[in-house]
């Protein structure tokens, strides 16, 4: 049996950004040339950054990444490392797969939470190096 059954080919996964920097516009290059994947959200603390990448990728722009929440099925995160912790476990809470830039968390106990939380709720989360 193939790993992705043909069902699977057509629905689109949604996907958000949060952090539009340097590593969040990577990662939106990126989920654009992927057939499967559609980007709905991105999020920055900086209005500007978050409108004009959602302009480029034709999505919603927030300033709030918890705005994203129930609008995506997977995340990337590409914030300060120090906002790792807080805002993958949100994510994770409300049942979105994330994938976080490197490093994990800035603690053991943090990388911990998150690992625990994903595996009680059966979420992917992957730390990535997409450079």
């Amino acid at each position: 049996m193939p790993l992705i059954d043909q069902d699977m080919k057509k629905k689109k996964i949604k996907v958000g950004v949060v952090g539009i920097g340097h590593l969040g516009n990577y990662h939106l290059q990126k989920y654009q040339k992927l057939e499967n994947c559609e980007i709905t959200a991105v999020a920055d603390p900086f209005a500007d950054r978050a409108k004009k990448a959602a302009d480029v990728y034709h999505c919603k722009a927030h300033d709030d990444y918890r705005a994203m929440i129930g609008h995506v099925d997977a995340v990337s995160i590409a914030v300060p490392t120090s906002d790792h912790h807080h805002v993958a476990r949100d994510f994770l809470a409300a049942g979105v797969d994330v994938l976080l830039e490197k490093p994990l968390c800035i603690s053991l106990d943090e990388a911990d939470d998150l690992i625990d939380l994903a595996r009680k709720k059966t979420l992917v989360l992957q730390v990535g190096f997409v450079e």
